[in-house]
């Protein structure tokens, strides 16, 4: 599966491309040349220390405000030089969404719908798809914060965008409200093609929601990750705890032919999930005093913090 992820990626049109983008606010570069590209299909999440130029960025792909360098293109669209037909593909929340709360769910969808000149059996299809559909005929204002996000989310797919872009989206949101919100914008990337392209500071989160991440810290993009599922990959990162570190290193690089790093403690070795059996029952005949064998998870906050040294940001 992540093979077959894999290659419908690096397959798949490129919808947002960001060259060499710059920004200064009087003598401070807040954006330092960054580049990244974003993909149909993919959910690309973009993190950083509070400070770091997220929200900058984002409104620079908006334009919102201006780039002092670089280029942005939408779907092949110079946003500067062709700004109405590259926002006919963009989708965005920034902050939070405008609705009238005096109006029902669905009232303010036919109202966007008819300044988009949208169809409005559009509006049945983006409700069933928020998971809004039994709620639409409520009024705004009885919503909760998740189901205000949720048709915030639908105003920006009405008009089936090629891109959403999203600044901090699960700010405020309890962790139902996280977990339906992110569910929904796998399912759109993933099911319908749709370029994701989210800032936001709940790792935990964005590990389980996105293909990829650029890291932000002081303007500039210091890590960029492929996000994978050890489970989708069959390849596991071992702890070993042993009595017999020596013999037990041994065994690993005789019979298994292993890369590995020693520790103090314990030995670190990455491996396919089916060897693992075979690597136990190895050490165990050779009586090496097995005291533990765990997954060692490399996680998004290890990478952020590794990459932005702390996580402290411009602020």
């Amino acid at each position: 599966m992540l093979l077959e992820k894999g290659m419908r990626l690096k397959m798949a049109n490129t919808i947002l491309e960001i060259k060499n983008l710059s920004k200064s606010f009087g003598k401070r570069k807040v954006i330092d040349n960054i580049s990244l590209e974003v993909k149909e299909g993919e959910v690309y999440g973009f993190l950083g220390p509070n400070g770091s130029g997220k929200t900058t960025t984002i409104k620079m792909i908006l334009r919102l405000i201006d780039n002092d360098g670089g280029e942005i293109k939408v779907n092949g669209y110079d946003t500067k030089k062709q700004f109405e037909k590259a926002m006919e593909y963009i989708g965005a929340i920034v902050e939070n969404p405008d609705m009238y709360k005096y109006m029902t769910g669905r009232d303010n969808l036919k109202l966007h719908a008819r300044i988009r000149n949208v169809d409005s059996k559009r509006i049945d299809e983006v409700l069933d798809l928020v998971g809004l559909k039994d709620r639409a005929d409520e009024k705004v204002g009885k919503y909760s914060l998740g189901m205000k996000q949720r048709l915030g989310l639908a105003l920006t797919l009405l008009h089936k965008p090629k891109i959403l872009v999203l600044d901090e989206p699960t700010n405020g949101l309890d962790p139902a409200g996280i977990k339906q919100l992110r569910d929904i914008l796998k399912e759109i990337a993933h099911n319908d093609g749709v370029a994701v392209f989210v800032s936001s500071h709940i790792l935990s989160e964005m590990q389980l929601m996105c293909d990829k991440v650029a890291v932000l810290d002081n303007g500039k993009i210091v890590k960029t990750e492929e996000i994978t599922n050890d489970e989708e990959s069959g390849i596991e990162n071992i702890e070993i705890r042993v009595n017999n570190k020596e013999k037990a290193i041994e065994i690993l690089k005789d019979k298994f032919n292993m890369e590995l790093k020693t520790q103090s403690k314990h030995i670190e070795i990455t491996t396919s999930v089916v060897q693992i059996p075979s690597i136990v029952k190895e050490l165990a005949i050779n009586d090496v005093g097995i005291r533990a064998i765990v997954p060692k998870e490399h996680t998004l906050e290890d990478i952020f913090f590794d990459a932005t040294k702390g996580g402290r940001g411009n602020e």
